[in-house]
């Protein structure tokens, strides 16, 4: 490794702001002397990972998750944690621009030395993820922070991205949440470990009928609960905004790892995350040569035409394709 990355390394170790940012620029680059750099980076700092509580937040637009993640970050500083968010931004489907405003969201959260925010574009990645989100949060976790927040964007099926990077993921719901309960016909709900109705303190009334309306659901839709731990999801109130609920909720992410952990099923889904994280990198570098072979780039035009006027089938046409890429690459 070179001695300015090596410098690097030191640097977020020593819990340098400034180099962590640094270090988070290098891995999103998308220059190939950079992602070499990254990879050396990464292996560096892989022994100072995996010691922190991750956790995954989603929920639709309004919901207050900027508002909940800043009460819940600012608990946990008065309690002794290094906290870390990663806010990822929807990016523009014309434009591909992302606001970016987390940090904007977190005034007070975003000014406290124990606190790291990082706000990324999504790019179009599933889930609302960042491609690189994986690897930002080992760097966090090297750089001393022990709770590290993903807050995800919106609700739905590709919400299994931010759960199968982190040891919990959370559901934020409104207090009217419980009169539609769509989000479970989408399969997010089943997902959850932790349902919060936030928001809770402006309709009281209606965030308990969310509460009992959602606990029920889960129970019938989940066939009790989320098969990684074997029982229902709880569901609670809190108000972000006004930071009620928050300890409680920490409790119950707490009570949850330490289950887990005296289980064995903690170390056993990590494992399962990085060989699952690997695939993905494999799958995505196969698909990128895939459609950059030259005899693939010459046919897929006319085989994209033949499938679109049902003039040949598409498993017909893949495997064609695929034989393309096979032949020339044996």
């Amino acid at each position: 490794m070179p001695a300015t990355d090596q410098a690097l390394a030191d640097g977020v170790r020593r819990r340098d702001r400034r180099a962590l940012a640094k270090a988070i620029t290098l891995l999103e680059s998308t220059r190939a002397d950079h992602r070499a750099r990254a990879d050396a980076l990464l292996d560096a700092l892989l022994p100072h990972t995996g010691n922190a509580v991750r956790i995954g937040l989603s929920g639709v637009p309004g919901v207050g998750k900027s508002t909940f993640i800043e009460a819940l970050g600012l608990q946990l500083i008065a309690q002794g944690h290094r906290v870390a968010v990663l806010a990822v931004d929807p990016s523009s489907s014309v434009s591909g621009g992302s606001i970016l405003g987390d940090k904007t969201r977190m005034e007070q959260l975003s000014v406290r030395d124990e606190a790291f925010i990082r706000p990324s574009p999504a790019s179009g990645t599933l889930g609302g993820v960042a491609e690189k989100t994986r690897e930002v949060l080992l760097l966090c976790e090297a750089a001393g922070h022990d709770v590290v927040i993903v807050e995800t964007v919106g609700v739905g099926q590709s919400e299994t991205a931010v759960a199968g990077m982190t040891d919990l993921f959370v559901l934020l719901q409104l207090p009217n949440a419980g009169d539609d309960l769509q989000a479970i016909k989408k399969g997010v709900m089943e997902l959850a470990d932790l349902v919060v109705i936030n928001k809770a303190d402006l309709d009281p009334a209606a965030a308990t009928r969310a509460q009992a309306q959602i606990t029920s659901a889960l129970r019938v839709f989940g066939q009790q609960g989320n098969p990684a731990h074997g029982t229902a999801a709880p569901v609670m109130q809190a108000s972000g905004l006004k930071g009620e609920g928050v300890a409680a909720f920490w409790a119950l992410v707490m009570q949850h790892v330490e289950a887990r952990r005296a289980s064995g099923a903690f170390a056993l889904r990590r494992q399962r995350q990085a060989q699952d994280w690997l695939w993905d990198l494999v799958r995505n570098r196969l698909l990128a040569d895939f459609r950059a072979h030259p005899a693939v780039k010459r046919e897929l035009p006319a085989a994209l035409a033949e499938v679109s006027a049902a003039r040949s089938a598409p498993s017909v046409a893949a495997r064609r394709l695929l034989q393309l890429f096979e032949s020339n690459n044996s």
